[in-house]
């Protein structure tokens, strides 16, 4: 499904999927406050970030289709989307594939678990735990891997699929972004708020537009010096614990 907002915009950087002044953004579809399509309507921080890109870019219309972490570089690939902003971490691995711009936002990756968990405070309690793997995120790896922490893996097919398992008891945690999990957070889940990597969400594009990515990153700069990201963290995840920053994030820069 792709939905579409209209923009004042002049001209479009670069040729988009459309080729008629439209420029289709990817985002996810059941992420709550990056995300989210409900009755229809795609809404979210990301959704709004890419609707303030786009108008930057000079698009005439914005659309937005979902993207899953399983198939980002494949719509980008295929044409299906021009941008992808979905909770995407830049990683080496990643940038072989696609440009990326931004940095547009460096999440902290934490862990989440059901309130009233006491034995597990902190990442290095996940050892012989059960911590959803989500496909296609990289975010386990982080854990499994970056720390050599032995938790015992089990699959997800999304990050809204992980969460279930958690209220459903399948799993203990629930490892990654705190923009995504301060998304999820209710009254029977606990964000742990300890932080233990810096998670780069970027503006994936096709490898090999750095045109593009170049407006990419002035429109980002320009977003956090007019106030703007300010205003769409705090309306997105003011009302969340986790530790919000409004600075302009280090860009990785284009290639």
């Amino acid at each position: 499904m792709v939905l579409s907002v209209a923009l004042v915009g002049c001209t479009v950087a670069q040729a988009s999927v459309s080729g008629d002044g439209v420029i289709v953004v990817g985002v996810k579809a059941d992420q709550p406050g990056l995300g989210y399509r409900q009755q229809g309507v795609f809404r979210g921080f990301e959704v709004d970030v890419g609707t303030y890109i786009a108008r930057r870019l000079g698009a005439s219309r914005v659309r937005f289709r979902e993207v899953r972490s399983d198939n980002r570089e494949q719509k980008l690939n295929d044409h299906s989307v021009d941008l992808v902003l979905a909770s995407y971490s830049i990683t080496p691995d990643r940038a072989k594939l696609v440009t990326f711009g931004g940095a547009y936002y460096v999440a902290h990756q934490d862990v989440m678990v059901r309130s009233g968990e006491t034995t597990i405070r902190s990442v290095r309690d996940l050892a012989g735990r059960r911590m959803c793997q989500a496909s296609g995120s990289v975010s386990t790896e982080r854990v499994v891997k970056g720390l050599s922490i032995p938790a015992r893996l089990v699959p997800g097919s999304s990050y809204s699929d992980c969460v279930a398992k958690l209220r459903a008891g399948a799993v203990d945690a629930v490892s990654t972004g705190d923009l995504v999990l301060a998304g999820f957070a209710a009254s029977d889940l606990h964000i742990l708020n300890q932080p233990f990597t810096d998670e780069s969400y970027g503006v994936g594009m096709r490898k090999g537009e750095i045109d593009r990515c170049e407006k990419v990153n002035r429109a980002i700069t320009t977003m956090y010096q007019d106030g703007t990201a300010a205003k769409l963290l705090r309306k997105w995840f003011g009302k969340s614990r986790i530790p919000l920053v409004d600075e302009v994030p280090q860009f990785e820069g284009c290639s």
